[in-house]
């Protein structure tokens, strides 16, 4: 990595700075066994590269589910909402991390598939939001990360080029766009990530990392 141009950070939240994809999980299993459905085992890993309104109407064509897109949303809205505004912590080494962006100067702002007012509930609880430079949702921005707008939208709120930019994520689909725009990526491991998905981000990423906090030492 060009460590001597990097100045500014994208990060991701589920499951890089938030320990929260066991409740995502858990909530498309949940939601599915409601309609006496039993969910495939990877229900999960398909979703989570979607975007809210593209994972609600998947669940309507593949499952057939009674629900409008919007219905099917605000479900799993207030299902999560308990998890985001209480109980949810940060992964290990995140404060570490920040703290080490924070002393070299380094600019940082959230882009998230999260509902928007829950991102910013967790981010408020947890104390980050005067370090936070924005937090971009797809929903607000209107496309998801399997297109580079996003991440092109955030370095625009930096002030900064592409190559001034690390990308710190924990799914493959995001980091391969990442990295296909231009930007610097960093593969951060997430419990929840199956294994030969861990290995297809080793084998893409600029960097990986098992806790984000060993990311200083490569920045």
């Amino acid at each position: 990595m060009e460590q001597n141009t990097l100045h500014g950070a994208i990060l991701d939240l589920d499951g890089t700075l938030l320990d929260s994809m066991g409740v995502w999980s858990e909530i498309d299993r949940e939601l599915l066994k409601s309609h006496g459905i039993e969910p495939p085992e990877d229900i999960s890993n398909i979703v989570k590269k979607m975007t809210i309104e593209e994972s609600s109407q998947y669940f309507i064509d593949r499952f057939g589910l009674p629900l409008t897109v919007q219905e099917i949303a605000d479900i799993v809205e207030s299902m999560a909402a308990d998890q985001y505004r209480y109980k949810l912590q940060l992964k290990e080494g995140v404060l570490e991390f920040l703290d080490g962006l924070d002393r070299m100067g380094i600019k940082y702002g959230i882009a998230t598939a999260t509902y928007p007012d829950l991102a910013r509930a967790a981010i408020d609880r947890l104390g980050l939001s005067s370090r936070i430079q924005f937090i971009v949702t797809e929903a607000e921005f209107g496309s998801g990360k399997k297109e580079p707008h996003i991440y092109y939208e955030c370095a625009k709120r930096l002030s900064l080029g592409k190559r001034q930019i690390i990308v710190a994520e924990d799914a493959l689909h995001s980091i391969m766009t990442a990295k296909k725009a231009g930007f610097f990526t960093a593969g951060v491991f997430d419990k929840a990530t199956p294994t030969e998905e861990w290995q297809q981000i080793c084998a893409l990423a600029t960097v990986t990392v098992k806790k984000i906090s060993d990311l200083l030492r490569l920045i």
